[in-house]
């Protein structure tokens, strides 16, 4: 026993200077390594960003911007911000909820959420100014003196659209209509039979916008090139047809006479026995307007064609039985609503749409696009009910009882 203990004794101290020693040569061996390499950088590796604690991202974010760790922190704490950006791995430092849908990491100045169909020249400064002397101008005010100006780079600004649908054969109609609208309209012609480059004979068609798609209708066009935020800029959307009589019309008369009584949603009158739809388009001799507007040669405001685009169906291109439908848009209808009996035009009724079909089981091509006008008017009445009563009933309300306006 007693050598026992002399052994283990003795060997006491020479473990504590082998745990020391192996110490020693670790710490060395280590700064060793340690300057013969470059500096590592996490950013210069290819690391997932989940694998880096947040807290230290946070804090070298906040390093950048000269802020403490508990500023930092303080900072992430409070969340209520509408502006407040979300984490997206460090790389968006703006999110702004009220942005358009898309663009909330964008800064609302940089933000343009509309545009129009105005001509721009290809050269020069787009901020150059020249003195005008009409009423398209700016007015700038300097040293108490007005000066009128306008951007070098617009051409001209209508405040108006006319589009008209239309194909070659009827050009010499469509040149009567265009000549009845002033440089206050910007002319827009959806091209259903492809053929564009021949419109050039007359001078109006080198300013106009021109949309070619074969074998479509004005509200196949007006859903997918007259969005409200491409329109924004005009305060009348005249949507025609290409078959419009329009020796008693005044564009401008016209524009004043929807002013005038407010009208949101207008037409011309027609003239009787002349192609009429409805009765109530009919033109009155003893009115200057009258409530009712159906679909062949309707006049929207902006604002309420920003309802009216939304309301029709991207799958319906006929647009049968908008025409009853366009009051739910309007408050009140009956008094935003209606026809311009003093500025009337005839209806041509050239079946130009009918031959754009096809002939299908024995049957004419236009009996099939009628067919299909008929079928589209069911589906936009269903669409519509189901609509309303999904709406009530989603309200807890009783759609029986309740009424859409």
């Amino acid at each position: 026993m007693g050598i026992f203990s002399r052994s283990a004794t003795s060997r006491k101290p020479n473990e504590t200077i082998k745990i020391i020693l192996t110490t020693f040569l670790g710490v060395a061996f280590g700064f060793l390594i340690g300057v013969s390499f470059p500096t590592l950088s996490l950013t210069k590796l290819n690391i997932p960003s989940n694998f880096i604690p947040s807290i230290d991202s946070s804090y070298k974010e906040g390093k950048s911007l000269g802020l403490t760790p508990q500023s930092t922190l303080s900072s992430k704490g409070n969340n209520s911000s509408s502006t407040q950006a979300p984490n997206l791995n460090g790389t968006s430092k703006i999110w702004v909820p009220s942005n358009p849908r898309g663009a909330e990491r964008l800064p609302p100045r940089i933000v343009a959420a509309e545009s129009d169909f105005y001509l721009r020249r290809l050269w020069g400064n787009p901020n150059e100014l020249c003195l005008l002397h009409n009423e398209q101008t700016a007015l700038l005010i300097l040293d108490d003196s007005a000066v009128v100006i306008q951007l070098m780079d617009l051409t001209s600004t209508p405040k108006y659209l006319v589009t008209f649908t239309v194909g070659y054969d009827q050009r010499m109609n469509i040149d009567a209509c265009v000549k009845k609208f002033s440089e206050n309209f910007t002319i827009l012609l959806f091209h259903y039979d492809g053929r564009v480059a021949e419109w050039d004979e007359f001078e109006w068609s080198k300013r106009a916008i021109h949309v070619s798609v074969r074998k479509q209708t004005k509200w196949w066009y007006a859903k997918r090139f007259l969005h409200p935020d491409i329109v924004a800029p005009y305060e009348y959307i005249f949507i025609w047809d290409e078959d419009l009589g329009v020796e008693h019309f005044n564009a401008e008369e016209y524009i004043k006479l929807v002013k005038k009584h407010g009208l949101e949603i207008s037409q011309p009158g027609l003239e009787p026995n002349k192609g009429l739809t409805w009765q109530m388009t009919k033109r009155r001799d003893d009115s200057e307007v009258h409530k009712f507007v159906e679909i062949m040669a309707p006049v929207f405001s902006r604002d309420a064609w920003r309802c009216v685009w939304h309301m029709i169906q991207n799958d319906l291109v006929h647009g049968w039985g908008l025409d009853f439908a366009l009051r739910k848009c309007i408050e009140p209808a009956h008094e935003k609503i209606g026809v311009v009996d003093s500025q009337w035009i005839v209806h041509g009724s050239v079946p130009s749409l009918g031959s754009q079909g096809e002939s299908q089981n024995g049957k004419a091509p236009w009996q099939g696009v009628r067919e299909r006008c008929r079928k589209e008017w069911t589906m936009f009445q269903t669409r519509l009910t189901s609509a309303e009563n999904a709406y009530f009933r989603a309200a807890g309300l009783d759609p029986s009882t309740s009424k859409g306006r």
